[in-house]
This record gives structure tokens, C-alpha cells and sequence, in this order.
């Protein structure tokens, strides 16, 4: 152990705007690169925890920009802080849901990953930190909200006087009585998705001349894509795209969606197509799955997902239940009917199917922003539902689009679409929702057209486990003949208001499968503008994108 450096005091001032949302604490990169504007956040994290002294802290993130200086940051505000180690992705790599792996397979008191998921990166992008409890999931809102108690008071930080950490060699170094441990960021993950998966049966699936094409969109699921689909399930060499994390993501905007990988999207389309096509986003929680000719939307393969788990060695006796974030389509509701075990439906967040996750209620998870997960982490996984659909495809011998079709022809098909207005006026947004909230009482009984509004409800969640309350998760217009308009404003990005609306409508009857999802959806989307007078609030005449 080398000599002790000497711990400092280091006197500072609150940022008002450090509330964490959803996915913990976004903001532009420059605004995270201010003096103090950091280590005041992670003093907050470590003010809101009890009996972490001696105990482990996993640490890592999905490389972008400002991410190496970020964990030297907290390398040492960790360890001036009372951590016995502090466990680090070799060169401060660790996907979101490798992040979650790791603290469960380690034991860890919790973990901090620094991402900004599916938003761009760079000098003038985004740039983001969560800390994650010892379940491996996202600290919950009692944790949050005291995070960002403490934010608004906090006098001082303790951090240590020193040189920087080598994190780019495996192995061990010490900071004061602190063990720094830099890991491979793929071995755990790569042998806990070997666990689940029938690796043997994909591998045969690929030598039949199985072929795939897997957009790591230059974030930071590239090494885990190249390890295990190139090296441990002998896809071609090339199936992977963009397999190099880089700090700007490559220019890209590593956000798995038709807008950011429409090139995927044509390519499925085209004569030229593989047998499917995959990505995962920034930090590697996001997935999109798109077979030759069969776009797959993230709430059908939630569905699919759920109908199928058993095909999967890990899941082979079934699965307990299915949760949902209350957007997503109600496709896997008809699968848990079906199966006979509970359905869950709860507000956006990861960080809500936590509890029904340890309290044993459900298995596989999803909402509809292309998050899929299950009870084996704690946070949505986009590389496990990449291998989930391959050990379906292997298992069942057919094509996505032979399993999607055959899965709407017995359960239903449930035409789904998110109308996304990003970046608007946060006052706008806000006057918006307000005013549909104002209409709740009025709107039941009204028809508009052969749409005849049956609820109307501002959507609030009631913890089954601790029984905590969750109000005013969006607002939903649930009509009589099944179908739901549902708008919400989203806490994930770092500019203005996002406000994403929902459109659904099931549809039974086969004959009726082939419709332009869109044009099935026409009369909902009219309605949706005319509920919320989302031209009047935003000043916009159509969405910035469409899934």
C-alpha cells in the first residue's frame, strides 16, 4: 500500500437544478464540467447513504465525453468518503445494465454509472450520473429526492489531494485505505448472459448462415456485442457495426429509434436484408429488433419476450409475472392473461419494477422506449433482449416475421405509436398538461366521432410492495372500445420539455394485421391534437419523431 494522500476539505455553493429525474441527473456536458458542479452531486449521493464505511462502490459509464475525468473525480471523493473499494470498468467502461451485474454478482454496498443513455454525447452534448442501490437497480425516490435535499444545502465536499488512478490496466492500486479494482467491464455480464441463454443452440442457428447485422452505434455495447456475438456465438466477423466506444458516439446519436437507425430499417427492407437486424444505444439499455421485412416495436417484443421466456434455459420454468410501464401498449397484459400470472402496470422508470423484481411478483419487464429486462439485473438490458430473440429464433426454427405474425393471429395485434416534441417550451409543455388535467371530470361520456372516452384519469401508482405513492404520471384517455391516447412529459432530456404522446388501438381480427400503422392509428392521432391543442401550446404542427 502506498503512502496515504491527505484528504481535503474543499468549501462550495448549491446548484439549484440538481433534482435527479427518471434516469438520475442529466445535463449538458459543459454544465457538469463547471467547478464543483460534480463533486457537489456526488458529496449529495454519499450524504444520502448510511453504513457504506468499508463496503464496496461499483463505478463506470458508457464512455463519452467527460466520463474519465468524471471517475478521477470520484475515485477520490469516494474514497476520502469511507469506501473499503471502489470497483472500476477497465478505462471507465461499464454498460448500465454490466454496471447492475456487477454490484449484485459483488455484493457492492451500490454503484455510480455516469451515462446520459440514448441522448448524444460530446463537449456541446449531454452528459449524465445515477447512483444505483444494492439490488443493482436505480436508487428510488426516497434516495433521490434526499440526494437533491442535500444538493440545495451543501457547504463542502471532501475529496484527496493526488494523482489520477490508472484505470486502463487490470488490477488493483490503493487510495488511502481504499482498494481501487479495475475489472474486465465484459467478463461478469458475458458469463451471466451464458447462464441464461442457450449459447449451443445459437451457435448452430449462426453456422446454419443465420445472418445479423448488430449496430453498437460507436457507444458502449460494442466490446460486449464483439465478445459474445462474434466470439461466443460465431456470428460473422463484420455482424457488428460500430463496435468501438467513442466519446462522441461518432457524431451519432446513439438512440436506437426509426429516426437515428432508419439505416437498419432500410436494410431490413431491402433485397439485400439480413435475417435480422439489432442495435443498443449509449449506455446499452435500449434495444431495437427488426426482422427481414418485420419491424418489431419495443411493446410487441416486451410481448413476445414474455409469451416465449421458457424457450431460454434461464427462464425454463416459467415466469412469474410481467410488469409494464403504464405508455406501453397492453400487448403483454393479453400474454399474462393467457399464462396466468400477474400483470403490473407502472409508472416510466426503471427504478419502479425494483420491488416487484426482489419481491419475486414478476420476471421479465419492458416499456415501450425499447427498454426490455428481467429478474437477472435491475435495469432494462439491450444486448439480453438481442439474445432473448435469438434463442426464440433457434428454439422456435421460424423467421421474426413468421413469430411476430403468429403472435398477433393468437393474441391480437395492438397498433401502437409514440409522437415524440422534443426540446419545446418548458411553460408550453406545462400549460398543456395542465389543461388536460383540467378536463378529466368532462371528458367521460363524450364521443368524438365513433371514439367514446370511457376513463380519463391522471395515471398515479400505488406500490404493492412498500406501499410508496407515485402521482401524476401522465394523463390518459381511455376510450370504449379499448383504445388509450396517454401524455406525459419525459425527464430525460437536458433542453426544455419533451412531450411524448401515445397512441393505441387493438385490433383482433387478422384480416385487419396488414394496415400502415400509422392510418390505423389516424383518428386517435387527430383526436390526441385536438384533446391537448398541442399546436397552440408548442407551436408545432407535428412531432419531432415518430416510433
Amino acid at each position: 500500500m502506498t503512502a496515504p494522500l491527505p484528504i481535503k476539505t474543499v468549501a462550495t455553493k448549491p446548484f439549484a437544478d440538481q433534482r435527479p429525474g427518471t434516469s438520475g441527473l442529466r445535463k449538458k456536458t459543459r454544465m457538469f464540467q463547471q467547478p464543483h458542479y460534480l463533486a457537489n452531486f456526488v458529496q449529495s449521493i454519499f450524504a444520502s447513504l448510511e453504513g457504506f464505511e468499508g463496503k464496496a462502490l461499483v463505478l463506470g459509464g458508457d464512455g463519452r465525453f467527460f466520463n474519465r475525468e468524471a471517475i478521477q473525480i470520484i475515485l477520490k471523493m469516494a474514497a476520502a468518503a469511507g469506501f473499503g473499494e471502489i470497483i472500476v470498468g477497465r478505462g471507465g467502461i461499464l454498460s448500465t445494465p454490466a454496471a447492475s451485474a456487477v454490484i449484485r454478482h459483488e455484493q457492492a454496498f451500490g454503484g455510480i454509472v455516469l451515462s446520459a443513455s440514448h441522448n448524444p454525447g460530446g463537449p456541446d452534448a449531454d452528459f449524465g450520473i445515477k447512483y444505483n442501490i444494492s439490488n443493482g437497480g436505480p436508487a428510488p425516490e426516497k434516495i433521490t429526492e434526499a440526494i437533491f435535499a442535500h444538493s440545495k444545502v451543501i457547504e463542502s465536499y471532501r475529496t484527496l489531494e493526488g494523482p489520477d488512478v490508472n484505470i486502463d490496466e487490470i488490477g488493483h492500486s490503493w487510495l488511502v485505505g481504499t482498494k481501487v479494482r479495475v475489472i474486465d467491464p465484459v467478463a461478469i455480464y458475458r458469463d451471466l448472459m451464458a447462464s441464461l441463454f442457450d449459447f449451443d443452440a445459437i451457435k448452430k442457428l449462426f453456422a446454419s448462415g443465420f445472418t445479423m447485422k448488430f449496430d453498437a452505434m460507436s457507444a458502449v455495447t460494442g466490446p460486449y456485442a464483439k465478445a459474445i456475438l462474434e466470439g461466443d456465438l460465431g456470428a460473422a466477423p463484420g455482424s457488428v457495426l460500430n463496435g468501438e466506444p467513442l466519446p462522441d458516439f461518432g457524431h451519432h446519436h446513439p438512440d436506437p429509434n426509426l429516426v437515428h437507425a432508419r439505416h437498419l430499417y432500410d436494410l431490413a427492407m431491402s433485397d439485400a436484408a439480413p435475417d435480422m437486424c439489432a442495435a443498443s444505444d449509449g449506455d446499452g439499455d435500449r434495444n431495437l429488433v427488426i426482422g427481414r421485412g418485420q419491424f418489431v416495436t419495443p411493446s410487441d417484443s416486451l410481448a413476445i419476450i414474455a409469451a416465449n421466456a421458457h424457450l431460454a434455459p434461464g427462464y425454463r420454468q416459467g415466469i412469474a409475472g410481467v410488469a409494464r410501464s403504464m405508455p406501453t401498449s397492453r400487448a403483454a397484459d393479453r400474454v399474462a392473461a393467457k399464462l396466468g400470472v400477474g400483470m403490473y402496470e407502472t409508472p416510466t422508470g426503471w427504478k419502479f419494477f425494483g420491488n416487484l423484481l426482489d419481491a419475486g411478483k414478476v420476471t421479465v419487464c419492458g416499456e415501450e422506449s425499447a427498454g426490455a429486462g428481467s429478474n437477472h439485473v435491475r435495469e432494462k438490458d439491450g444486448l439480453w433482449a438481442i439474445l432473448m430473440w435469438l434463442n426464440i429464433l433457434a428454439a422456435r426454427q421460424q423467421s421474426v416475421k413468421e413469430i411476430v405474425r403468429a403472435h398477433w393471429a393468437e393474441f391480437g395485434r395492438h397498433y401502437y405509436s409514440r409522437h415524440d416534441y422534443e426540446e419545446v417550451a418548458t411553460e408550453g409543455a406545462n400549460a398543456l398538461v395542465a389543461g388536460l388535467r383540467a378536463k378529466l371530470t368532462s371528458l367521460p361520456g363524450q364521443s368524438f366521432g365513433a371514439l367514446k372516452v370511457e376513463a380519463a384519469d391522471d395515471f398515479a401508482y400505488h406500490d404493492p410492495i412498500d406501499g410508496s405513492m407515485s402521482k401524476q404520471q401522465g394523463v390518459r384517455v381511455l376510450f370504449a372500445d379499448g383504445s388509450r391516447i396517454v401524455y406525459r412529459l419525459s425527464g430525460t432530456g437536458t433542453s426544455g420539455a419533451t412531450l411524448r404522446v401515445y397512441i393505441e388501438r387493438f385490433e383482433p381480427d387478422p384480416a385487419r394485421h396488414d394496415l400502415e400503422t400509422q392510418a390505423a392509428l389516424a383518428d386517435l392521432i387527430a383526436l390526441a391534437e385536438q384533446l391537448a391543442g398541442i399546436n397552440q401550446h408548442t407551436g408545432r404542427d407535428k412531432p419531432s419523431v415518430i416510433t
